[in-house]
Parts: C-alpha cells; sequence; structure tokens
C-alpha cells in the first residue's frame, strides 16, 4: 500500500468509527431535537447530517464516473441532484442505516484506490454545473475534509443541546 493510499484509508477509518460515534449519541434524540433549526448552515443535526451524506454520494458517483471500481458498482450513488440541501432520508433510523452503508463503501473504497489513481487527473461537473479539472487526490481530500468539516458544526449544534460528543481528533481513532 502507497503512502497516499495509506493516508486516504486512515481518513476513511476515521469516517467510519467517528460517524458511528456521532450516531449513536444523535439516536438519543428525540426527532425533534434532531430537526430543531439550530442556526446552522443547513440548520438541523437531521439536515446536516443528511448534507453529508448527501455530499459523499455525490462524490463517489463521481468517482465512479472517473473510475471502473469495484468498491463503487453495487453503492448507492448520487449522479444528479437538484440542491445541496436535498433530503435523502427524513427518518433518522434509514439515515442512520444508509449512512452506515455508505461509511463502509467509503472504506472499500479508500483500500481500492492506487496511487496511480489519486494522481491521475479526473473531470466532473460541481453543482453549479461548471467543469472541473484537478488530480482525483484533491477530491479525495475534499471529500474528506467536508465530512470533518460539517462534523464541526455538528458537535457544536450537539453541544448547544447539552450533548458532549467526545473526543474529535483524527489521531485518536488510527493510531
Amino acid at each position: 500500500m502507497g503512502s497516499h493510499q495509506q493516508q486516504i484509508c486512515g481518513f476513511a477509518k476515521y469516517n467510519l468509527e467517528f460517524n458511528h460515534r456521532l450516531f449513536t449519541l444523535v439516536a438519543g434524540l428525540s426527532d425533534s431535537e434532531r430537526k430543531k433549526e439550530l442556526g446552522a448552515f443547513f440548520g438541523s443535526v437531521h439536515a446536516t447530517l443528511n448534507h453529508i451524506l448527501l455530499a459523499d454520494r455525490i462524490w463517489l458517483g463521481r468517482f465512479a464516473t472517473a473510475f471502473a471500481m469495484v468498491s463503487l458498482q453495487q453503492a448507492e450513488l448520487v449522479q444528479q441532484f437538484s440542491s445541496l440541501r436535498d433530503e435523502l432520508y427524513a427518518d433518522f433510523t434509514e439515515l442512520s442505516v444508509q449512512r452506515a452503508a455508505t461509511d463502509e463503501v467509503i472504506t472499500r473504497f479508500a483500500a481500492e484506490l492506487t496511487d496511480a489513481q489519486l494522481a491521475s487527473s479526473m473531470k466532473y461537473s460541481n453543482s453549479q454545473g461548471q467543469l472541473r479539472e484537478h488530480p482525483t487526490w484533491v477530491a479525495v481530500a475534499h471529500m474528506f475534509n467536508h465530512q470533518t468539516h460539517h462534523r464541526g458544526q455538528l458537535t457544536t449544534l450537539l453541544h448547544q443541546l447539552g450533548h458532549d460528543v467526545g473526543v474529535t481528533d483524527f489521531v485518536a481513532y488510527v493510531t
């Protein structure tokens, strides 16, 4: 395993394990607490969780278009969407099941990626329909950075609701 792929696998492990911790905590909230407007970019805990899953599936769909990968063949992917606010699942239990399934796909995808794929260029249209092209590693890093950004927002929202997420540091999950 190349050093770049090793790093990507570390990000996938962090994603999987932190999401498990987060969803376990959020499962203890009432539906009204999860969906309460709290002033975050996507409003509520539920809407933010939905957005992260939507964005992950959009990126996985872009990777599936760029590369023929076994890990993405049977995965739930998003190729078309009307808004980055699209709600995939109104029901939290279904959202949780789908999040766990996508995290498994991300883990397999990270393990399947090669350093050559990461170094190669990929093309896709962004959410505004603009054609983008850059090395694949940039897109992969963005996918993981995007998750972390919005999970940071979630830790604040959960704190506002009186819940401590605990340790959020990457090194606590991969070492």
